[in-house]
């Protein structure tokens, strides 16, 4: 089915959403996740571009799997205006070895924030955690060491399905023991955003939480959103961007609304 340029789909009525309405609709929210490549400016400037959009209705919160839970001080320091250059402030934030990607890419919505008062939340974990829980399993990590979080629920075999075709080789299936350690691996991760998004809902009036998290954490609510479900969160909306026709086949659940992006002029 063709998706004209600049344009908002619904997949799973396979029918054209028009922007205000939808804007309004998420408004409504207690959840707004916006998946991501983390490498395309495109999809950041779309993400920017919705964000902004749903402060004109009511207060947001921003939050970022770009930060882990530890640095909530460092985005806090940057708000409010403690780093005399985004040098200063890529330092303290240790974006060289926790992100790695082109800052640049990320820039515009950091500088949204600042400059609107919109708060940043950090949501990732350690990385260490991760790699530990995939090799070795919740069971094997102390308490003290597993950064506040609580165990993922069980992933249920879509999402296995799905993870392993990420995780193959080549288009060659992964062997069971490595599509365990991947999946429980990024369960970490899920869990980690959406205990995270759930933290910064427990609070008298809270905001609209925006989250700005990788695709694969997202897509047909296998991820993030099962988590946030668990934790009991409700009201969250799933919008994706895609650079091509929508596939009634393949793509029915994928998201609450995808955004067809209009082609990239480059430089």
């Amino acid at each position: 089915m063709h998706l004209p340029p600049a344009t908002w789909f619904d997949p799973n009525r396979a029918a054209p959403l028009e922007h205000q309405q939808l804007i309004g609709r998420l408004a409504d929210q207690n959840v707004v996740l916006l998946g991501e490549t983390h490498t395309r400016y495109d999809i950041h400037r779309w993400q920017l571009a919705v964000a902004t959009a749903l402060h004109a209705h009511r207060p947001i919160a921003i939050g970022f799997e770009m930060f882990q839970r530890r640095q909530q001080g460092v985005l806090d320091a940057f708000l409010s205006g403690a780093y005399a250059s985004r040098a200063e402030f890529l330092e303290a934030a240790e974006w060289g070895e926790v992100w790695r990607y082109d800052a640049a890419l990320y820039w515009p919505i950091f500088d949204f924030c600042r400059e609107a008062g919109v708060p940043m939340l950090a949501l990732n974990c350690r990385r260490p955690l991760v790699t530990r829980v995939g090799k070795e399993g919740w069971d094997a990590i102390p308490v003290e060491e597993r950064d506040g979080l609580t165990p993922a629920k069980p992933a249920i075999p879509a999402y296995r399905d799905y993870l392993a075709r990420v995780a193959g080789p080549s288009g060659r299936p992964s062997a069971p023991a490595t599509i365990d350690r991947f999946v429980r691996a990024q369960q970490t991760w899920d869990r980690a955003f959406a205990q995270n998004i759930a933290r910064a809902l427990d609070r008298p009036e809270p905001p609209l939480v925006v989250g700005i998290i990788g695709r694969g954490h997202l897509e047909y609510g296998y991820g993030t959103p099962w988590q946030l479900a668990d934790l009991g969160v409700d009201k969250v909306s799933i919008l994706l961007p895609t650079d091509t026709d929508f596939d009634p086949v393949r793509d029915p659940a994928i998201a609450d609304a995808l955004y067809r992006l209009p082609p990239d002029l480059g430089a």
